[in-house]
């Protein structure tokens, strides 16, 4: 029963064209554990707990061991990748496409907003009581960025400053921190430990349905143009039917009404290495504005 199930999702997925290589036959010698990293959006312990439904049903579709992985910045996970200790792993799309240059990352599938859209948008926000109500009202603030290997919370945010607002963050800010997760950059604007902060809807949408904020604490100065969803990825050496099969598995937990509940997103679609041809883009003008 086991091997039809794999045959099914490996069917699947041809048949809405993946991408993968050729498919090899179930008999390939599958891990009897994989591990699945998560970039720590919102700290360590937080981001693996909100992924805990959808890690028991991998476990259960895929019939093998499935073990959660986080680390305290986003370049741990690409670390762990490069280095084969985790196989699938839940990136943003910067971190991801540095995880394809180092550690041979393969995109699968995408995070789908509640909408249903393929993406998310870039934010900047202060507390709602402050005195600043335009983007050129933060100039001379204390701005948080992520960190570095963040798209909302770094590289969408740079490219504003350095191609619209022609400024560097070192130079138009009192001061620029890194805090280390859109969570921590949302709390961080609550309790007046920056007055500033990039971040990115869902996260902001995660972090008032867990009741640790409200909208009515912020005001959003800016907002980006849509940006692809974060992939969940595997390394480019693992079997093609357990890669195949763990897509099919995510595509599946999308009947889970619950388990989607718990991660706030809207599910998952089909994505392939070229959706995130356009962060590849942003990152070669960040570099060309900052040379100017």
């Amino acid at each position: 029963m086991f091997r039809r199930l794999v045959m099914s999702l490996v069917t699947l997925c041809m048949l809405v064209s993946i991408a993968l290589p050729a498919f090899a036959a179930p008999s390939e010698v599958w891990p009897t554990k994989i591990r699945v990293g998560f970039i720590p959006t919102e700290g360590n312990a937080d981001i693996k707990k909100r992924f805990a439904p959808l890690t028991e049903h991998l476990h259960e579709v895929l019939g093998i061991e499935v073990e959660a992985f986080s680390a305290s910045d986003y370049a741990g996970i690409i670390t762990a990748m490069t280095h084969k200790h985790i196989d699938f792993a839940y990136f943003g799309p910067k971190s991801y496409t540095e995880a394809t240059e180092k550690a041979g990352a393969q995109a699968l599938v995408m995070e789908l907003n509640k909408q249903g859209q393929p993406g998310y948008t870039g934010i900047i926000i202060v507390r709602k009581d402050s005195d600043m109500k335009k983007l050129s009202d933060i100039q001379g603030k204390v701005f948080a960025f992520t960190d570095p290997n963040s798209t909302s919370g770094y590289l969408v945010p740079n490219v504003l400053f350095a191609r619209d607002l022609n400024v560097k963050p070192e130079d138009y800010f009192k001061q620029v921190k890194f805090s280390g997760s859109h969570g921590a950059s949302i709390l961080a604007v609550k309790n007046k430990g920056v007055e500033v902060a990039a971040t990115n809807n869902i996260d902001l949408d995660r972090m008032i349905e867990k009741g640790q904020v409200s909208m009515n604490d912020f005001r959003i100065l800016w907002r980006s143009e849509l940006i692809p969803g974060a992939p969940m990825a595997a390394r480019r050496d693992l079997p093609e039917s357990l890669k195949a099969a763990f897509a099919g598995a995510m595509l599946m937990f999308n009947a889970n009404k619950a388990g989607i509940n718990k991660l706030q997103n809207g599910g998952y679609q089909f994505t392939t290495d070229t959706t995130y041809d356009i962060i590849r883009y942003l990152k070669r003008l960040k570099k060309e504005l900052a040379a100017k």
